[in-house]
């Protein structure tokens, strides 16, 4: 289980912090430890000079296909979903330094919105980003809600995270998701050269520049907050509890 976020320096771009999802037999899709474990990563990451960039990165084919379904499946049948979730976000939001982000491959529910709070992000040409919340009787999730309809405007946002419409790499390049698209066997080299030349710019004017750009950071943790709570009361109702059934018998 815990191999299955592999958190380590790069050994070519100093300053770069990788975070790499290798869970490649599910897809990558997140469980909980695996949450625990980027959250711990970027909030050494705020602390660790060292680093000045944070780098998430995928497996060939699979960014990630999302939140692994049996947790929601357990949430939806009387368990908890926890807080490992809501504390990655929290993580996500709050990160000190430039967050870049390589996609190849499939890129679902939250291994989509999370690029909303990268700085940069590179996609592979065969890449596809989809948000299936509704389609599992959920709601959008990671403040996609607020963040989306300020990047791609009112009816890509209600494409891409109402009606679960997918998203080519090219799509979300013009939709203003994705930063730069490439072949696959390059998205991991120019993800981390892009880190690197973070990296090396004056750390406190980086800081401050990344700060004016992103915006006011109690508005985004409130909207996570109040997605949170319709999410949590979804999880719990019969149509979710039908969908994920479904889901789970395919």
């Amino acid at each position: 289980m815990s191999d299955h976020i592999i958190v380590e320096q790069s050994a070519t771009h100093p300053g770069v912090q990788i975070i790499r999802f290798n869970r490649p037999e599910k897809k990558n899709a997140i469980t909980r430890p695996m949450y625990v474990r980027m959250t711990e990563a970027l909030k050494a990451a705020n602390e660790d000079i060292t680093i000045r960039a944070t780098v998430f990165l995928g497996t060939e084919g699979a960014f990630s296909a999302g939140n692994d379904i049996g947790d929601f499946l357990a949430a939806a049948m009387g368990g908890s979903l926890g807080r490992e979730l809501l504390d990655f976000l929290n993580a996500l939001v709050n990160a000190e330094k430039p967050l870049v982000s390589g996609v190849d491959g499939l890129a679902i529910g939250i291994g989509t919105t999370m690029h909303m709070h990268c700085d940069l992000t590179v996609a592979s040409d065969r890449s596809q980003f989809r948000t299936p919340f509704v389609d599992l009787a959920l709601v959008p999730e990671a403040a996609s809600s607020l963040l989306a309809p300020r990047i791609m405007g009112h009816q890509r946002a209600f494409a891409l995270l109402a009606a679960g419409e997918a998203f080519s790499a090219q799509e979300a390049k013009d939709a203003g998701l994705v930063w730069k698209v490439c072949s696959a066997p390059d998205v991991e080299s120019l993800t981390l050269a892009a880190a690197a030349k973070l990296a090396a710019k004056p750390p406190e004017a980086l800081k401050i520049a990344r700060h004016l750009i992103r915006g006011d950071r109690a508005e985004i943790i409130a909207r996570i907050d109040d997605e949170a709570q319709h999410f949590a009361a979804q999880l719990k109702s019969a149509e979710a509890r039908a969908a994920f059934e479904a889901f789970m018998r395919r």
